[in-house]
Formats: structure tokens, C-alpha cells, sequence
């Protein structure tokens, strides 16, 4: 008793404590126990609130991480809540995790499917962004000489399933290039659509390119895939909680996500959309049980004992995106990306390959310096002034991926352009 006292003071609920017996508490249901233990969260208004954001995050005074694109810290109200379940589950793993914590799920699928304009029976709920991706790609139904269209700049993982399916069954691989920063919406759906043939059955199309941060019109896409009988799949690793989208209205079929990243959830969580009536055409890889409805979203959550408790904590992530709020999150990201880009811009070694428009950019920054590595510059950066960010040379870049994220404030930018520009300067 003491002890779940002592945990419930630590996250600020005395009063909970003292007038809630452990017995009668953990004896609830999901919901019930969600309600009694999660606070509200109140941003306080004017000047203060991105102040406030920061205070909710407990990330490092000294290291300045600009790799958020990467993986994201979630705030302390998200690692509450994981530590939270992760408790109560090691009280009786099997009843909690199995009886009573499970039930969480079907409110978590219905939370993340209002965010992306889905229906809950259409969200299932995974690990990360290549396991949603991948589930689709070996899964979906192609034969010798149907072609997929795709990016030299989608993700590795999945680029390797696709060409693991195009060794073993003979499939196509069409391949779109890109020149970053790429600025006309219409050039760049061009690209894709210029490829369809009759034999088009796929295509693949990266909402928010990780190396560059450029964002492709997938609405302008998906509707002349559409009009052909084409499949459109959406990798949103990089867009989800961070750009607006409905998938609805882009009129997809398939889409992945990683929640670690821009929804700050618990490390290795992730989402899987199929429109409904798609989801009895993919085949599963996992072991499914073969007595559920394969109608079912959640064929593909048939993984055996998995970590609840972080998949759990998703709801709480969304929580506190709703409270910051989708447009004020995203403009805010954007204007941060805009804000260190202004100062480093007409430095004359300084390329950008980032878009400057906001319909076709958001948070991550790809910056180039002329004679200079993008691992050097990366080197330079932590080991001279302690700024964590990503040094990507593929294709044509050769450069730094710069991705802030909310908690990030102007003081933290000023650094890192003043360290970029004296790198810039040297010899």
C-alpha cells in the first residue's frame, strides 16, 4: 500500500493516494484507472506556453539534440504514464497485461485513428514504421512483371523489401529521382504518375523524405493512382503528428507510421492503416490465428505477448499533441526550421535542400557546406560544441539532417547557426 502511495505522490496525486486503496484502485477496469490517474493537462496561455512545453520534457541541458527526426524524447507525461503500467503489470503479468490492461488497446486504435481520419477498425497498432510498411509490401499480391512505382529516396528498409520481392518473384521496380529541393507540387507528382503504365500496380510514395525534409503531394498522386486501379502506399514515418493529413481525403489504401518520432510516444510503437476494404487482400507474415475474421485490422497485431505497457502510454502521447494542438504544432515546427535556415542561408558555402515553403517543408532542414563532408560536419558539431545532429551522404546529398522539435527553443537555434557559421568560416 505504501508503495503504490509513494509512486501516485511522485506523479503529483497525493490526494489520490491517501483517499484510494490500492486494492479497490488496481481492482478497476482500464478506463476506469486511466481516468482516476492521468491529470489534466493545461497549457497556460500567452508567452509562456512553448516555455511550458519545455518544462514537460526531461531532455539533456548540455547536449543539444537536433536529431529528433531520428527518434523523439516523449514528455514526462508519457514516461509517467509507461512507468505507470509497467507497475501495475508486474503485480500479475499475465491477469494485468492479458485481462485488464489489454481492453486499453481498442480506446488507443480509436484515439490514433481520429488523428489520421480513419475508422478504429481500420488502425492496427505495431512496432514501427518498417514493420507497418513491410507487413503491406510482402504481403500484398503481385506476380511476375507487375511494376511498382517508388523514390531512390524512399526508406532503405523498405526499399530492400521491395527488391527482395522483385528478386524472388520477378517484379518491377520503376524508380523516381529527385533534385533537392524540389519546389513545383505539380513537377513533383509528374515524376511519379509520368511512370504509371497498365502494368502499374503499386505505388510507393515517402509523405516527408527523411533525408531532405521534402514533402510530396500524395493527395495529387493517389488520385491518378485511383483513376488507373492503382495501389497507393504511404510511408508517413516522418509526417504523422508533425503535417496534417487526412487519410480519407488523400483516398489511400495503406499507410505506416513510427510513433516514436514526431507523436512522441514510447520507443518502438507504430501504426498501421489499411482501408477496410483492402485488409482481407493482405496476407500476414506472422503467425495468424486462423479462426479470426480476415476482415479483421487486428490479424495484424498477432505477434504473442508484446509490450502493452509502452502501446498503452500511446494514448497519453496523444493527449498531450492535443493539448499543444495539430496546426499550432505544425506551424510551430516549421517556423523553428525556418528560424535557424534564415540565419545560415546566404552564408555563400551554404546550401539548403530543404524547400522554404511551408506546404512543402516542416521541421527537418537539410544544410550543405561547399569543400565539406557531411560526416565532418557532423564531428565538427558534437565534439566542439555539443550539438547532436545527423551527417547523411546518399544519392546527391552530402550533408547535415537538422530536426528541432517542440521543446526546442530560439536560444537552442542561435547556437547551432553561430557553431555552423564559424564552421563555415574556417579554412
Amino acid at each position: 500500500m505504501s508503495n503504490r502511495r509513494d509512486f501516485l505522490k511522485k506523479v503529483g496525486l497525493a490526494s489520490l493516494a491517501t483517499s484510494v486503496s490500492a486494492s479497490t484502485l488496481w481492482s478497476k477496469s482500464f478506463s476506469e484507472i486511466n481516468k482516476a490517474l492521468i491529470p489534466s493537462l493545461i497549457p497556460p496561455p500567452g508567452d509562456d506556453f512553448w516555455a511550458w512545453v519545455r518544462t514537460n520534457y526531461t531532455v539533456s541541458s548540455n547536449l543539444l539534440n537536433l536529431n529528433n527526426g531520428g527518434v523523439s524524447p516523449q514528455p514526462k507525461f508519457v514516461q509517467e504514464a509507461f512507468f505507470r503500467y509497467t507497475e501495475m503489470a508486474n503485480e500479475a503479468p499475465s491477469y494485468y497485461l492479458w485481462r485488464i490492461l489489454e481492453e486499453g488497446k481498442d480506446a488507443v486504435r480509436t484515439k490514433l485513428a481520429n488523428l489520421c481520419g480513419a475508422s478504429d477498425t481500420e488502425i492496427a497498432i505495431n512496432r514501427n514504421a518498417t514493420e507497418a510498411l513491410d507487413t503491406v509490401i510482402h504481403g500484398i499480391e503481385l506476380k511476375k512483371g507487375d511494376e511498382v512505382v517508388l523514390s531512390k529516396y524512399d526508406y532503405p528498409r523498405m526499399l530492400s523489401a521491395w527488391k527482395t520481392r522483385e528478386k524472388r518473384e520477378g517484379i518491377v521496380l520503376k524508380w523516381v529521382d529527385f533534385d533537392f529541393p524540389e519546389n513545383d507540387e505539380q513537377k513533383i507528382a509528374d515524376k511519379y504518375t509520368s511512370l504509371f503504365t497498365n502494368k502499374t500496380k503499386v505505388v510507393h510514395i515517402t509523405h516527408l523524405i527523411n533525408w531532405a525534409g521534402q514533402i510530396v503531394p500524395v493527395k495529387k498522386i493517389a488520385a491518378v493512382a485511383k483513376q488507373k486501379g492503382i495501389k497507393t502506399l504511404v510511408d508517413a514515418a516522418h509526417s504523422f503528428a508533425h503535417i496534417q493529413f487526412d487519410v480519407k481525403d488523400w483516398d489511400i489504401d495503406y499507410m505506416g507510421t513510427s510513433l516514436h518520432k514526431w507523436l512522441c510516444c514510447p520507443f518502438g510503437t507504430g501504426m498501421l492503416y489499411i482501408r477496410k476494404e483492402e485488409i482481407p487482400n493482405i496476407k500476414t507474415f506472422f503467425s495468424e490465428d486462423l479462426a479470426m475474421d480476415q476482415g479483421s485490422i487486428k490479424r495484424f497485431e498477432e505477434l504473442g505477448t508484446r509490450a502493452s505497457t509502452a502501446e498503452l502510454a500511446i494514448g497519453e502521447a496523444i493527449d498531450f499533441h492535443l493539448a499543444i494542438g495539430a496546426e499550432r504544432k505544425q506551424q510551430r515546427l516549421y517556423e523553428l526550421k525556418k528560424y535557424w535556415v534564415d540565419q545560415v542561408k546566404s552564408h555563400p558555402r551554404v546550401k539548403i535542400l530543404t524547400p522554404e515553403s511551408s506546404a512543402l517543408s516542416g521541421a527537418l532542414g537539410l544544410v550543405c557546406i561547399e569543400g565539406i563532408e557531411a560526416s565532418d560536419i557532423d564531428t565538427y558539431l558534437m565534439s566542439e560544441h555539443h550539438i547532436h545532429v545527423v551527417g547523411i551522404k546518399y544519392e546527391k546529398v552530402n550533408g547535415i539532417r537538422v530536426t528541432p522539435n517542440v521543446y526546442t527553443s530560439l536560444d537552442d537555434l542561435d547556437r547551432f547557426s553561430k557553431a555552423l557559421l564559424l564552421l563555415c568560416d574556417k579554412k
